[in-house]
């Protein structure tokens, strides 16, 4: 065998291999090989750190292979990933199959294209020793933290719990965020709107904004009823109704003159966002695709691998001249010569200390555009994300005129009445892309019609609305994304790990496809904070990723770097291991049966509350959440006594889930019901009962997707009769559900028509 050519996945190297031709035998690695072996701590702190490694059980096979086809060779090349990770995976590799990582010719390419492929084969180069030794030093550091530390959090609060130098400190921050939720107190407020048309017969509302020239906003009923009778609103006829929100909502019929007193336009453009970084994807993927951050990672990888896309882990924003040059024919080819830059558009990446790749996540070859690309399902959907930010990213930028319109009330002279729109002037990469946004829609997105000045409206209609100030949002994994970048907290590759190692655990549950802390979150995050400060400083973890990067360019030596961070680090880890008993926290309340203090403790089905005398005394209670008292009381009144359709009769019960149905028989009868939806059950009766049209046999029943409710023949799965239910309808039962006071987020599916 002339050359054996190493990679890291098998789906690359079919791909890599077709390119270099017979002379050319390509393996694969599947990934790491070795690692710090796990029986012990797998570093001799007193040896400067030294590691330990060993191959992992399940890849000595793949090793004992590489090895005997590395000797059958003339030539051995390392192609493993262009980063940190893929560099030290190349160095372990030639330690674990004799090879002289100092000789060994190394070859990367941030892209699988024939082209790429060809020139790296001309250039290699050797094994970097400083990019090596930085990802060493990374997973040092973080062997220390967790191995060390986790076995005190087992002793000192809960067995089977973990800490990490970048997850503890992820999950600081969905705690802190859940901690500003609960400590908040939303203040009232009121948003008066009038409803007028122009004289094309246009409507639009306008909304009052200033009084004597000072923004005014009313902060409760009175102050908006004062304000809306100066317009000459009459409140006796003044409707009410609540909005689905359960904030009140006043509508008054009214004939009132607004004049238009100013109006100002302003032009401007705006810029297309940069090609993606790992991050930026990250983000962007969740906002529009609604994936998670591993799924963007491992079908970004799929793309990579054979061949659609770019390296998929970059901080780099930059487009190679080619694929600048690319875009550029295909935007004057498809869309026109007034949607082209002439020189094309470079970007500047905003993160200090960027590295891994040195170009942007981009197609491999823009004129294999999502129509022709022959992919499908997720795979097409990221790719077409990618396609058109890289495209999109090359035009001209967008043209918008925004006008503001402001108005007076003919008999309240001192309020100022606002409407503000835009309208797009020329669309410009906005003709293909618009960047998706955490923020809610824009309300001066929308478009006015034209009004001159001194021009009189009259209005239809008034209204005041009830509002409240919202408290902060929880973290989406975008924005989770988004806020660990911006602290310099990890590194774009070791967000999708970070995130599904905090779900794993236990520390972060997802709800409403928002990230929440648990109960143990909050009991771990406290005590690391307490005992390791330093650990859990936001500066202190992006000051760590500043070292890794002057280690990766030679600039500091990697020992005398985990040297520095362990001596501090090492005390506070005694201080916290002699600590004697458990932590408890206090519940505030004696123990019914001795008297002893109450505390929180922790089982593996979550949270509960014993007696701080245990084992003495055994006293232990569930914890009741705000508000389910009530509502398990009210399930209670509602279903207990009634049949059961597997036999006895209902009974409710609650679980860590919530509440569900069962049978007073179990566990004899092992039924089990979820609690029936208000809004499903409303659309049943509305739509549901008709017999199916085509078993005949059936009846139509409302069911539920993620797309939504539904209607379906009960006689599924021999008939598979399915239809819409009208959009319109489905709202308005939807909101009348809300207005009964159905739980917020819960949707549950609705009971089984046919028992």
């Amino acid at each position: 065998m002339k050359n054996l050519v190493i990679v890291e996945s098998p789906a690359k190297g079919k791909t890599i291999e077709k390119y270099l031709g017979k002379d050319f035998t390509v393996k694969a690695s599947m990934g790491h090989i070795r690692d710090l072996e796990k029986k012990n701590l797998g570093i001799d702190i007193a040896a400067g750190f030294k590691p330990s490694y060993v191959v992992s059980e399940e890849k000595k096979k793949t090793v004992s292979e590489l090895k005997k086809l590395a000797k059958e060779s003339e030539k051995v090349w390392i192609a493993t990933d262009e980063d940190r990770e893929g560099e030290a995976i190349g160095w372990h590799l030639c330690e674990a199959l004799g090879l002289d990582s100092k000789e060994v010719s190394r070859i990367v390419f941030h892209e699988i294209t024939k082209g790429a492929i060809e020139h790296a084969v001309k250039n290699p180069r050797r094994i970097d020793m400083d990019l090596v030794n930085a990802q060493q030093s990374r997973r040092v550091l973080d062997r220390l933290v967790g191995f060390q530390i986790s076995p005190v959090l087992w002793t000192k609060i809960k067995q089977g719990l973990s800490a990490g130098r970048v997850q503890s400190v992820a999950v600081k921050l969905i705690v802190e965020r859940e901690r500003e939720i609960r400590a908040f107190v939303p203040e009232e407020g009121w948003k008066l709107k009038a409803l007028v048309s122009a004289s094309d017969g246009t409507e639009f509302e306008i909304e009052l904004a200033k009084i004597g020239g000072k923004n005014f906003q009313p902060k409760n009923r009175e102050e908006a009823m004062a304000l809306l009778s100066d317009v000459g609103a009459d409140m006796g006829g003044a409707k009410e109704k609540k909005d689905k929100k359960g904030n009140v909502r006043i509508e008054i019929p009214l004939s009132a003159d607004f004049r238009l007193d100013a109006s100002e336009k302003k032009e401007g453009a705006r810029v297309p966002g940069a090609p993606f970084t790992t991050s930026t994807l990250q983000q962007e993927a969740s906002r529009k695709l609604w994936m998670s951050v591993g799924q963007t990672m491992s079908v970004a990888q799929s793309l990579y691998q054979n061949g659609h896309i770019t390296y998929m882990r970059t901080d780099s924003v930059n487009l190679s001249d080619f694929a600048i040059a690319a875009a550029k024919t295909y935007i004057e080819s498809t869309f026109g010569s007034e949607y082209s830059l002439p020189g094309g558009r470079k970007y500047k990446t905003k993160q200090a200390n960027a590295q891994e790749a040195h170009e942007a996540i981009r197609p491999a070859y823009i004129d294999k555009t999502p129509e022709n690309c022959g992919l499908e399902g997720p795979e097409l959907r990221l790719y077409r994300l990618i396609w058109e930010r890289t495209v999109a990213s090359q035009m001209k930028e967008a043209l918008v005129e925004t006008t503001t319109y402001h108005f007076i009330p003919a008999s309240a002279s001192s309020q100022e009445w606002l409407a503000k729109g835009e309208v797009v002037r020329f669309a410009g990469f906005m003709k293909l892309y618009v960047e998706g946004t955490d923020e809610e829609e824009n309300e001066d997105s929308k478009s006015l019609p034209f009004v001159a000045e001194g021009e009189t409206l009259r209005s239809k209609g008034i209204s005041g609305t009830q509002t409240f100030t919202r408290p902060p949002a929880r973290y989406t994994e975008a924005a989770l994304v988004k806020k660990l970048e911006a602290e310099g907290i990890g590194r774009p590759s070791t967000y999708a790990p970070t995130i599904s190692t905090i779900v794993e655990r236990g520390y972060v549950e997802k709800v409403e496809k928002k990230l929440a802390p648990t109960d143990i979150a909050f009991t771990v995050n406290d005590f690391l904070e307490q005992r390791f400060p330093e650990m859990m400083n936001y500066k202190f973890t992006a000051n760590v990723e500043e070292e890794f990067d002057k280690v990766s360019r030679g600039e500091l030596e990697w020992q005398a770097m985990l040297g520095e961070f362990y001596q501090g680090f090492s005390a506070r880890l005694l201080a916290a291991t002699e600590e004697k008993g458990k932590v408890q926290e206090k519940v505030g309340r004696e123990c019914p049966d001795c008297g002893s203090e109450l505390v929180y403790k922790f089982s593996k089905s979550g949270r509960f509350i014993g007696c701080s005398n245990y084992p003495a005394c055994s006293f232990i209670e569930n914890i009741v959440k705000p508000g389910e008292a009530e509502r398990l009381a009210a399930l209670k009144e509602e279903y207990e006594g009634k049949p059961c359709p597997a036999g006895g009769t209902i009974v409710v019960k609650s679980s860590r889930f919530g509440p569900f149905l069962a049978s007073s028989l179990y566990p004899e009868v092992k039924w089990i019901g979820k609690i029936p939806d208000p809004k499903i059950q409303a659309l049943e009766e509305k739509f549901g009962g008709e017999t199916c049209s085509e078993c005949g046999k059936g009846k139509m029943v409302v069911k539920t997707s993620k797309r939504g409710p539904f209607l379906a023949c009960s006689n599924y799965p021999e008939c598979k009769n399915a239809k819409n239910l009208p959009k319109d309808a489905v709202k308005d039962v939807q909101e009348e559900g809300e207005s009964k006071g159905v739980p917020e987020g819960e949707i549950p599916l609705p009971p089984d028509p046919m028992g």
